[in-house]
C-alpha cells in the first residue's frame, strides 16, 4: 500500500472527506473525477469502434514487421547468409541466442521507460532504431557485425510486446483483450507469408555480389523505417490523451473499462507494487509458462532448415513457408476466439492447442523419412503451439492491476520469454539433422509442461476468487476523494476502480479464468 493511500485510510475516521494527491492516482481518476457520465451500450460500442479503427491497423502493421524483421535471420538461412557473412551453423544458432540475451538484459529498463515516458512515442523511437539495425545487417560480413546488429534488435524488441500489452489493457475491457491481443499477434502468421513471398522474390534478383539475404534485410528495413514514422505521428499514448477522441469520448473510453478494476495508467513508480509483484505466486507461474513454452519458439528460425531437411529444395521451402503463416493465423484466431467466448476457458483453450501440437511433434518423430509430405503436414500441426502463448499474454493483463505491478509483471513474463528463446537455438545441433529427433522430443516435453502450468494457474486463480467471494464486499476504499482546486478545499469522489490499486489490494477484484 502506498504511503498516501495508507494515510487516507488511517485518517478516514477523523476526516469527513479524505483526500489524496492526484499524482498517486490513476490518470483515469484525474480525468473522470467529479464527472457524472452515463455510458450506455451504444455509446460504448461507438467509442470502441473508433478505438479499433485507429489502434488495430497500426498495431497489426507494426507487429507484422517486427516479427518479419526478427525472423529474417531464419529466412536468410536458405538465402545464403552463412556463406555470405562467413558464419557456420553454430554461429548462426548463437545469433538467435544473442538477440534474446540482449532482450533479457534490457527488458526491465524498457518496461520502466514505458511507465515514465509516453508509450507510443517510446515505442516509435525503438522501432526507428530497430529499422536502422536491420538495414545494417546487409553490410555485415562477419559474425561480429551480425552480433552487433542482433544485439540492437534484442534491446529494441523489449519495448514492443510489453508496450502492446499495456496499450491493450488501457483501451479494452478484459472480455475484449484476448481477441485484440490475438488480432495483433496473428500478424506473426501474416509476416511469415509476406516474408516468404519477399524472400522468393529476392531469389530472382541478380545483382552480382549483392546476395538475396541482403536484399531481404534492405526491403524489410525500409518498410519498418516508414512504420516508425507513422507510429510517432498517429499512435496514441493513452485514452486520456488520444487525439482521435473528443474530450467526452475520452471519458467514455475510460468509464468503459472501469469493469477491469485495473485503471489505465500511472507515471509514478511504486515500490510496494513492485514488491507485491515479485511475491505474487501467479507472477512466477506466468514466468515459467513463458520461459518453458518459448524454449520451443526456436522453430521460427529453424523452420526453413527443418522443411529443407524433409527433402524440399530452396524454392519449394521458401514458398511452403507461406503455408506456415496461414496455419499460424488460423490456429491463433480459433484459439483466442475460443478463449473469449468459452466461459472461463482461457486455460482450457490453450491446453487444447498444446495437445494438438504435441500430437504433431510426436508424428514428426515417428514417421519414416520417405513420407516427406506427411512429415510436412505433421510439422504444420505442431504450429498450434504458438496460440497458447497469445492467450497467456492477454491473461496476464486481465488478472493484474496496479500500473507499476502491471509493468513489472509484463517485464517478468517477457524475461521468461527471453530466457526460453535464448536457450531454444542451442539444441538444434548439426549432428541431429535432418530429422532432429532429439529437438522434437524436447519440444513435446516443453509443451506438455506448459499445458500443466496453464491448468495449475487456473486452479490457483479460481481458489483465490472463491476465497474473496467468502470475504464479501471490501469497503476500504469506497470513499476516497481528490482535491479539485489549488487550495485543496473542494474535493470530489474518485471511483475505486481508478485508485491505482493492485489486484491484491482491491479485494473486490475477481480474476478471469
Amino acid at each position: 500500500m502506498s504511503e498516501s493511500l495508507s494515510s487516507v485510510d488511517r485518517k478516514s475516521e477523523d476526516v469527513h472527506k479524505p483526500t489524496m494527491a492526484s499524482s498517486d492516482l490513476d490518470v483515469a481518476a484525474q480525468l473522470t473525477a467529479g464527472k457524472e457520465v452515463e455510458v450506455n451500450p451504444a455509446m460504448a460500442a461507438r467509442v470502441r469502434r473508433k478505438i479499433d479503427l485507429h489502434l488495430m491497423p497500426l498495431m497489426c502493421i507494426l507487429y507484422m514487421m517486427q516479427f518479419a524483421d526478427k525472423t529474417t535471420l531464419g529466412q536468410s538461412a536458405i538465402l545464403g547468409i552463412m556463406p555470405g557473412a562467413h558464419i557456420n551453423q553454430d554461429q548462426f544458432n548463437w545469433l538467435g541466442t544473442i538477440f534474446y540475451l540482449f532482450f533479457l538484459a534490457f527488458e526491465y529498463p524498457q518496461n520502466l521507460a514505458l511507465q515514465y515516458f509516453p508509450v507510443g512515442k517510446w515505442m516509435s523511437i525503438n522501432i526507428f532504431v530497430w529499422a536502422v539495425a536491420l538495414l545494417c545487417h546487409a553490410a555485415a560480413s562477419s559474425f561480429g557485425g551480425l552480433f552487433a546488429c542482433r544485439a540492437f534488435l534484442g534491446i529494441c524488441e523489449g519495448a514492443i510486446t510489453p508496450g502492446f500489452m499495456i496499450v491493450t489493457s488501457m483501451f479494452y475491457t478484459r472480455q475484449e483483450q484476448s481477441q485484440r491481443t490475438g488480432y495483433w499477434f496473428l500478424m506473426n502468421g501474416t509476416a511469415i507469408i509476406v516474408l516468404g513471398l519477399v524472400a522468393y522474390g529476392t531469389l530472382h534478383i541478380k545483382t552480382g555480389s549483392f546476395m538475396p539475404w541482403q536484399w531481404l534485410m534492405i526491403i524489410t528495413g525500409i518498410i519498418t523505417l516508414v512504420v516508425s514514422v507513422l507510429f510517432w505521428f498517429f499512435f496514441p499514448d493513452s485514452p486520456a490523451t488520444a487525439y482521435f477522441l473528443t474530450p467526452e469520448e475520452r471519458v467514455i473510453a475510460v468509464e468503459r473499462i472501469k469493469v477491469n478494476q485495473a485503471g489505465v495508467e500511472n507515471k509514478h513508480w511504486k515500490k510496494d507494487q513492485f514488491i507485491e509483484c515479485l511475491t505474487d505466486p501467479k507472477t512466477w507461474l506466468f514466468f515459467f509458462i513463458a520461459a518453458i513454452s518459448n524454449v520451443t519458439n526456436s522453430l521460427s528460425n529453424q523452420r526453413q532448415i527443418i522443411v529443407a531437411g524433409f527433402g524440399f529444395n530452396a524454392l519449394q521451402t521458401t514458398l511452403l513457408g507461406c503455408v506456415d503463416g496461414a496455419v499460424e493465423i488460423i490456429v491463433i484466431f480459433c484459439t483466442v476466439t475460443s478463449a473469449t467466448y468459452w466461459k472461463n476457458g482461457r486455460a482450457y483453450s490453450g491446453s487444447l492447442a498444446y495437445c494438438v501440437a504435441i500430437l504433431g511433434s510426436i508424428l514428426v518423430n515417428v514417421l519414416p523419412s520417405s513420407t516427406k509430405v506427411g512429415l510436412l503436414f505433421c510439422y504444420w500441426i505442431s504450429i498450434t503451439q504458438i496460440a497458447p502463448f497469445v492467450v497467456m499474454l492477454a491473461w496476464v493483463g486481465a488478472v493484474t492491476a496496479g500500473h507499476t505491478k502491471r509493468v513489472t509483471t509484463n517485464a517478468v513474463v517477457m524475461i521468461g520469454y527471453a530466457v526460453g528463446n535464448a536457450a531454444g537455438p542451442q539444441y538444434w545441433k548439426k549432428r541431429y539433422q535432418p530429422r532432429n529427433h532429439i529437438p522434437w522430443a524436447i519440444l513435446s516435453a516443453c509443451w506438455f509442461v506448459s499445458m500443466v502450468l496453464l491448468l495449475v494457474t487456473r486452479l490457483y486463480l479460481a481458489r483465490e476468487n472463491a476465497k474473496r467471494e467468502k470475504e464479501g464486499h471490501d469497503s476500504t476504499y469506497d470513499d476516497v476523494y481528490i482535491s479539485s482546486d489549488a487550495n485543496g478545499e473542494k474535493a470530489v469522489k474518485v471511483d475505486k476502480a481508478f485508485l491505482d490499486l493492485t489486484d491484491i489490494q482491491n479485494r473486490d477484484f475477481r480474476y478471469v479464468l
